[in-house]
């Protein structure tokens, strides 16, 4: 497997590797093009030409078609939404193929479809709109196009909240819970409207009043970086930094996402940064390497993670190292693209355009 590194990649410095990686894409010129997400190690984003979240990855991905070759610094169901999103001429090429996403590996297709075998009872896609989340296989969008529903990102969950109740009665979230229900309040739904399907359950738990009563029926998945973040986090820096602005990524629990100033998507986060005056104490939460070269970009503040205890990492992200991008992009060649099968691009495909159509 080529994640296997030659001695060369493995002992060669950082400044060496990305002269190389810089070398390699002169030597492409506009066939190829590198897109790096915020949560990447400061030296994959020197040294890319796009930095985003999901969504406006997805939106790059989707309108480059004068490029040839994709090498997507992120993870695994990010590079497959490229290649759906991507013509049949592009190739879509991730540095390390390890980096997935736990939060992702949390809805398996079978438990998916075991859930919605049991939705089908309470109407099914009549009643039901599927919306998954970005941060999941190809095959669980192929199942929500393939049902009429949409994908979302953190940057438009409201739009999707709002397309999907003005399609149907009630909507299946799946795989991030947290991002789910704080998306249903904002809408203006009430706890009790939102029920938790646990997937280790029969009916996920629920009971068929509960089911028929629930508004949203949210997977039972989260982001392990998030949930680091505690309501006690931001009492201790209320306490300690009173003037401080508290900003965090909605998948983090809803007990932390009432009590901060701002809440959105990585891109709000730096977006929200930029917008502050200088001398303003930030306290972040979300993953730690945005935060890191937050600070680095704005040292007019003082910006740092919000627990002050905790490394928040998310370690699949950090698996892709310039190493990693060098090789890539030097034996490109000689590697395997990212490629999902037609019959699931087909329907993946619907999902994802509905989800750029919305936002």
């Amino acid at each position: 497997m080529y994640f296997a590194l030659p001695k060369e990649y493995r002992e060669a410095g950082t400044a060496e590797l990305s002269d190389r990686i810089l070398a390699a894409k002169a030597g492409l010129g506009k066939r190829a093009i590198i897109l790096t997400h915020h949560y990447q190690r400061v030296e994959i984003v020197d040294v890319g030409d796009a930095v985003g979240d999901s969504y406006g990855l997805s939106k790059i991905a989707a309108s480059r078609g004068d490029v040839e070759f994709i090498f997507f610094c992120g993870v695994h169901f990010m590079a497959e939404a490229a290649d759906i999103l991507s013509q049949d001429y592009q190739k879509v090429y991730l540095p390390n193929p390890l980096a997935g996403c736990p939060m992702a590996d949390m809805a398996e297709m079978d438990d998916v479809f075991e859930a919605w075998a049991v939705l089908e009872n309470f109407g099914g896609e009549n009643k039901i709109m599927p919306i998954s989340y970005m941060n999941s296989a190809a095959g669980l969008k192929a199942f929500t196009g393939k049902h009429g529903g949409l994908i979302c990102t953190s940057s438009n969950a409201d739009a999707a909240y709002k397309y999907g109740f003005g399609n149907r009665e009630k909507l299946f979230f799946f795989p991030d819970r947290h991002l789910g229900y704080n998306t249903g309040i904002k809408y203006g739904l009430k706890p009790e409207d939102m029920a938790l399907w646990d997937f280790s359950k029969e009916m996920g738990g629920l009971t068929e009043e509960q089911i028929k009563k629930a508004k949203v029926i949210l997977w039972k998945g989260y982001c392990h970086v998030h949930t680091n973040f505690k309501e006690e986090h931001i009492l201790e820096i209320r306490d300690k930094y009173p003037s401080a602005k508290i900003v965090v990524h909605p998948e983090c629990p809803h007990e932390v996402v009432s009590k901060a100033d701002a809440v959105g998507s990585t891109s709000f986060i730096v977006k929200y940064v930029e917008s502050q005056p200088a001398g303003s104490v930030i306290a972040i939460g979300t993953e730690i390497n945005l935060i890191n070269r937050l600070a680095l970009r704005h040292p007019e503040m003082r910006i740092f993670e919000l627990s002050g205890q905790i490394c928040p990492v998310c370690a699949n992200m950090y698996r892709t190292t310039v190493n990693d991008l060098a090789y890539c992009m030097e034996h490109f060649e000689d590697l395997r693209p990212i490629t999902v099968p037609e019959e699931t691009k087909k329907y993946a495909l619907l999902a994802l355009e509905r989800m750029l159509e919305v936002h």
